[in-house]
């Protein structure tokens, strides 16, 4: 059967004509003015669209759009809405005025861009492709991206069903649901050429052509493109790859990464943009390096090598997971069905290829992981949080071989979240007035939160309550609806009217549920829990929200434990699991909330953010010392469960850590909430609010994030594409071939001699000459980077204790091929004092000398 299809839109009168642009700009997603319009315009439509704008415009009668063109009232607000988007569209960004330190750097052009990749982005409710942490990061990072101006671009996947949507049965079951999305009604563009064709691209896979057609998410200055299967050209399997994210199996999930980092390139392409810098946000895009590879060998007729060397400081890379079985990795059955073509169209072998993915290039029994591929095809490359940072080089050290861990070169950003986002409409406006327009205006200022003393502890607290008031309200409707939904009895949604107190202290615990983020380790003692929900002179309140992989049972079975126990102990109105996590309920307890409470098992929560939105709130954090926590912590601004210990044993560990969390509930947290004085306010709680607020609002802010990540990676690695386009991309090629030298004669190099004049006591201050000889074989001094490596040695004197001394040696003779090398040294640290001698590569071109593979020890 044939059916011809059409689109149609709403027809907005000219008065109104603005509210269209701004539904289709998710800048409307941190601007509460602009949601407000849409609201006023039509509160029913803006319910039953599930808060979608674009959809609420298609919802609205003809006649109600036709009224308010005709209110003065709304109109004038439309236009200083639009006013204001248009501003911000036009101001000057961070990025301009960061650029005019320096002449040379790419201005923001289609011609320069950083192109950011991400599996997953949490933008809005209305666009719902997101899962959890990973995608409202991506998000934030979008948004940050837009008010500082920098030439990014993100790319991702459009998901048909996005992620699943959460029911829970009458036994607290976890159910899915896969609801189609309606592209047509939601914040995104299908991109056409000027015939008003869709603009698409073809990817291989596994001998089958892919086509895939691009739409582009306009986030106030920036843009987001993402890839869409689901077209006629494509069959039925071919248009699943972008149905769900997560979904299906390893070969779904292969697939799709493919798709997003090859065909995302070629997509940035076919829209004449170039992507000179690419972030890989975590490994599934890491294929995109593949695809750079194979476009400038083609292009400029280049070898495999000299084009690797070409892009590797043009490649940043993301990694947010600590623990090894959370990297994705692929079977290489899976690599050689889809990829085994590749190493022709490369000019390598079938083992350097499989090589590229591998930890141990000589291990056939090692599946292909993405990590280690984005890891060895980028120059740049950081975890989410200083401790995550640390776990990372633990992890990944056996990619450079006896390289000590704290130079193994991956460093660390910390997480931020975007405040505009993730503040609440309350506090905003309570901010705004004490701050003044800087915190709009001007978001990268972070030193403005130092002014949060300004405002009195009667406005901050009454602000806090009524967010507290308005969560009660809200959740009480989530649970309304699932009585209903599940057909339980009219006394259970009476029940559901008196659930929560607005008044008592409010502890949530929203997040993912998996089980090392232990979301039942309050559940360990009921005694002691039920001790402290059952007190009528001192409530406390408990709710939780989170979804769980749809195949991880085990996450599925704590949901329903935590619901089991408020039914066992007749508790459920003061224990609540509100379903369907998303957004919206994000923004209701990171708001509304008293404590944000956080116990995964450390240190395998990379970073975290909930916490950050809640913090930004006024909500005090209460937490394991664990990714960004970790960092920030001091008992002015909340409570440590622990103190870091490590346990061999996780079953002694969840014991002593719920243990510690009742200790603090009982002697800290419950009592302090409860402190008031004459005039009823918490004084020292408050207090505790504003020291968070004025610390976190500066340290977490996702402003503060992008500055990092542009001054530490997106600047340099910008600085290196202009360095290495020159003279036909000269340095690659001469960074290629001194590689392939070191190749052929790094086996050859050999440290013959190791001494020095020290004597066995010396005094600080006093110098000794440390005297190396060298083989070098073919190569030459300036070739080769020769280092003492002294410093402090470890108890059972084994090894140099971190942080080491590194002094670059110099030959002072030579005889033949040998060289010998020396140094003079300063004593300097007292104790016990050690050196040897290393060799690594040196070049003008490097990024860095850490290569794996090239590091020589003195034996």
């Amino acid at each position: 059967m044939k059916i011809s299809t059409y689109t149609v839109k709403p027809a907005i009168p000219d008065s109104l004509k603005a509210l269209d642009e701004i539904a289709r700009n998710l800048w409307l997603s941190w601007n509460y003015e602009a949601v407000q319009l849409f609201i006023r315009l039509d509160f029913d439509a803006w319910t039953r669209s599930h808060q979608s704008p674009v959809r609420t415009l298609g919802l609205v009668s003809q006649e109600r759009l036709i009224q308010m063109a005709e209110d003065d009232s709304y109109v004038a607000a439309l236009e200083s809405v639009y006013e204001q988007f248009l501003k911000y569209k036009n101001s000057t960004p961070w990025y301009e005025d960061f650029c005019k330190k320096d002449e040379d750097i790419i201005k923001v052009s289609q011609d320069s861009v950083v192109a950011y990749f991400s599996m997953e982005y949490g933008m809005d409710v209305s666009l719902p492709i997101y899962s959890g942490g990973l995608g409202i990061l991506s998000g934030d990072h979008m948004k940050t991206s837009s008010d500082m101006g920098l030439p990014l671009v993100g790319v991702g996947l459009l998901y048909r069903q996005g992620y699943f949507t959460q029911q829970l049965n009458t036994d607290g079951f976890q159910q899915e649901g896969y609801p189609e999305n309606d592209w047509y009604n939601m914040p995104v563009e299908r991109k056409e050429d000027q015939n008003g064709n869709p603009i698409k691209i073809s990817v291989d896979l596994a001998g089958r052509i892919v086509i895939a057609q691009i739409w582009e998410v306009k986030v106030g200055r920036s843009s987001l493109y993402l890839l869409d299967t689901n077209i006629e050209e494509n069959p039925a399997d071919i248009r699943d790859i972008t149905a769900a994210l997560y979904g299906g199996d390893k070969e779904t999930r292969i697939r799709q990464e493919i798709l997003l980092g090859v065909g995302g390139i070629r997509a940035l392409r076919a829209l004449g943009i170039n992507p000179a810098v690419t972030h890989m946000n975590e490994g599934h895009s890491a294929f995109l390096g593949l695809e750079r590879i194979r476009e400038l060998m083609e292009e400029k007729k280049f070898n495999f090598d000299e084009a690797r060397e070409a892009l590797w400081p043009t490649n940043i890379f993301t990694t947010h997971t600590p623990v090894p079985a959370g990297n994705e990795r692929f079977d290489v059955w899976l690599i050689e069905k889809y990829l085994r073509s590749w190493t022709q169209i490369l000019g390598v072998s079938w083992k350097d290829f499989l090589g590229l993915g591998r930890v141990n290039v000589n291990d056939d029994n090692e599946s292909y992981c993405m990590t280690v591929l984005a890891l060895k095809l980028s120059a740049y490359a950081n975890g989410v949080a200083r401790l995550h940072g640390e776990v990372s080089r633990t992890m990944w050290q056996r990619l450079w071989n006896e390289l000590p861990i704290n130079e193994v070169p991956i460093g660390h950003v910390t997480n931020g979240v975007h405040p505009r986002t993730w503040i609440s409409s309350t506090v905003s406006r309570l901010l705004k007035r004490y701050f003044g327009p800087d915190l709009e205006d001007k978001p990268t200022e972070l030193t403005v939160w130092e002014r949060i003393d300004r405002i009195s502890d009667e406005e901050l607290w009454r602000a806090h309550e009524r967010r507290r008031e308005q969560l009660v309200v809200f959740a009480r409707e989530r649970i309304r609806k699932h009585i209903v939904r599940t057909g339980l009895s009219e006394r259970r949604i009476h029940q559901a009217e008196d659930a929560l107190s607005p008044s008592a202290l409010t502890i949530s615990f929203a997040r993912r549920f998996a089980t090392y983020k232990r979301g039942n380790l309050l559940l360990r003692d009921p005694e002691r829990l039920l001790n402290l929900i059952r007190d009528n002179e001192r409530p406390v309140q408990f709710i939780f929200a989170g979804k769980a992989h749809p195949n991880d049972i085990p996450g599925k079975e704590l949901i329903r434990e935590i619901i089991h126990f408020a039914e066992r102990y007749n508790v459920t109105n003061r224990i609540i699991f509100l379903e369907n996590y998303d957004m919206t309920v994000a923004r209701y307890l990171t708001s509304g909330s008293d404590v944000w409470l956080n116990t995964p098992r450390r240190p395998m929560e990379a970073s975290g953010t909930s916490g950050m939105k809640a913090a930004l709130n006024g909500v005090l954090n209460c937490s394991i010392l664990d990714g960004w926590w970790d960092e920030e912590y001091c008992s002015a601004i909340g409570w440590a469960i622990g103190q870091r210990e490590p346990y061999a044993n996780e079953d002694i560990q969840d014991d002593i850590e719920s243990k510690a969390l009742y200790d603090l509930l009982e002697r800290d947290i419950i009592p302090l909430f409860y402190q008031r004085g004459r005039d009823r306010l918490p004084r020292e709680w408050i207090k505790s609010m504003k020291a968070s607020m004025k610390q976190l609002g500066q340290s977490i802010s996702s402003h503060r994030m992008l500055k990092e990540y542009t001054q530490n990676y997106y600047y340099p690695a910008l600085k290196n594409y202009q360095r290495i386009v020159q003279n036909n991309y000269a340095d690659a090629k001469s960074l290629a071939a001194y590689f392939s030298r070191l190749n052929q004669s790094w086996n050859a190099l050999k440290i013959m001699s190791l001494e020095s004049d020290a004597r066995p006591v010396m005094q600080r201050g006093e110098e000794f000459t440390v005297r190396a000889s060298v083989e070098l074989g073919v190569l030459k001094p300036n070739e080769l980077l020769v280092e003492l490596y002294a410093g402090t040695m470890s108890n059972q004197s084994t090894a140099i204790e971190q942080p080491a001394r590194r002094l670059e040696m110099l030959p002072v003779e030579q005889n033949g091929s040998r060289y010998e090398y020396h140094i003079k040294v300063t004593c300097i640290d007292t104790g016990f004092q050690g050196y040897t001698v290393r060799i690594l590569p040196k070049h003008t071109a490097l990024v860095h000398p850490y290569r794996p593979g090239f590091l020589r020890w003195a034996d």
